[in-house]
């Protein structure tokens, strides 16, 4: 069912949007407030529904592209991703009539907001990764067969550039980065223009209704002294992301991270709260495996989240600290999102990662309680 977003709806969704984003997709606090002022300059947005969306229409979804660090550092204008869309429809020679995100992400999950507030279009309920990953051909719209370009990147000085590399979809990536990085390390993009009916076929559908409820369920389990965890695995458990396991609860003890090729690369270690075991997180933007005492409890594509041990507040992975008080959970990812066409192109292969995919609810392991 197709919706109307206000202002209301946007603490919720930023922190399920982080949430789902894996330790990546952006500031959730930054993606927030772009849509906030968007909102009240433009009024509210319109939520498509999947199933709403007419087969002819022209879906051109828009995201920001860079390191988290940097992202972290260096704020938006706000008009490069409407830029980047008007840049690829001129190259088209045809209007859009819905976009859509690309992930979910505390910033990515908001940038299409932006755009669909000021220029009121609908935002298509769905997105291309179901979560965050760190490189364009990395969406299931590639998989399923949709090629990315051409795409238009946009910088915060006006500077549009148009990339078409036919169906070499890690091609487009590669030039991409190259731009956004002589961009001054972010950029603003629109690509995978694709019809009503591709969408159908190939997103991951309601993903940031599924956001929204995420939120306010931790939300809600905040107000009445609940469980936020338990009330996150209740939530998802009749979803597409069906089920959540606890991996690990401790403090961090070492983050190592760096920003190299247009990527946060790096590692954080914890121990828990008893001492007796440690965990090793390894992540480029977002969270690839979590390994406890050298175990892979959660591998890639499934979603490995870092969690405030207390309120259970997404951590993302740019804002990983030592001492932090952490839970960090396992869920697993949609099914379009294990097949072996899915998984060559963003399985723990794909990363250079040593351990196969397991499904996560698959684990034999408990994680003890502080």
């Amino acid at each position: 069912m197709s919706w109307e977003l206000t202002e209301r709806d946007l603490p919720d969704l930023a922190r399920g949007a982080a949430l789902l984003g894996t330790g990546g997709g952006g500031d959730p606090y930054v993606g927030r407030l772009l849509v906030r002022q968007a909102i009240r300059e433009h009024g509210p947005i319109t939520v498509l529904d999947p199933d709403d969306l007419d087969d002819d229409t022209l879906v051109i979804p828009t995201a920001q592209m860079g390191a988290p660090t940097v992202v972290h550092e260096k704020l938006p204008r706000g008009t490069e991703p409407v830029a980047a869309l008007r840049a690829l429809e001129a190259h088209l020679g045809r209007k859009a009539g819905a976009t859509m995100p690309i992930e979910c992400g505390g910033v990515n999950s908001m940038i299409p907001l932006v755009v669909a507030a000021r220029t009121g279009l609908p935002v298509v309920d769905a997105d291309g990764m179901g979560r965050a990953f760190p490189e364009l051909q990395m969406e299931t719209f590639a998989v399923y067969g949709v090629p990315g370009s051409p795409m238009a990147v946009a910088g915060e000085r006006g500077e549009t550039a148009v990339i078409d590399t036919g169906a070499d979809n890690a091609h487009m990536e590669w030039l991409a980065r190259g731009l956004t990085i002589r961009l001054g390390g972010v950029a603003h993009i629109a690509e995978y223009p694709m019809s009503g009916a591709q969408v159908k076929r190939t997103a991951v559908p309601r993903t940031l209704s599924l956001a929204r409820t995420i939120g306010r369920a931790l939300g809600q389990a905040r107000d009445r002294a609940a469980d936020p965890v338990e009330a996150l695995a209740e939530t998802l458990r009749d979803t597409l992301y069906g089920h959540l396991r606890v991996l690990f609860r401790g403090k961090v003890t070492d983050v190592e991270r760096r920003t190299e090729a247009g990527f946060a690369r790096g590692r954080a270690a914890a121990v828990s709260f008893d001492g007796r075991h440690e965990l090793e997180l390894v992540f480029q933007n977002e969270h690839l495996v979590a390994l406890v005492d050298g175990e892979a409890r959660c591998v890639v594509p499934d979603l490995v989240c870092v969690l405030e041990a207390e309120q259970a507040e997404p951590i993302t992975t740019e804002s990983l600290r030592y001492g932090q008080r952490i839970t960090v959970v396992g869920i697993s990812t949609p099914a379009l999102m294990r097949t072996p066409e899915a998984l060559a192109v963003f399985g723990p292969a794909a990363f250079g990662l040593p351990h196969p995919f397991r499904p996560v609810e698959e684990g034999t392991w408990t994680a003890a309680r502080p």
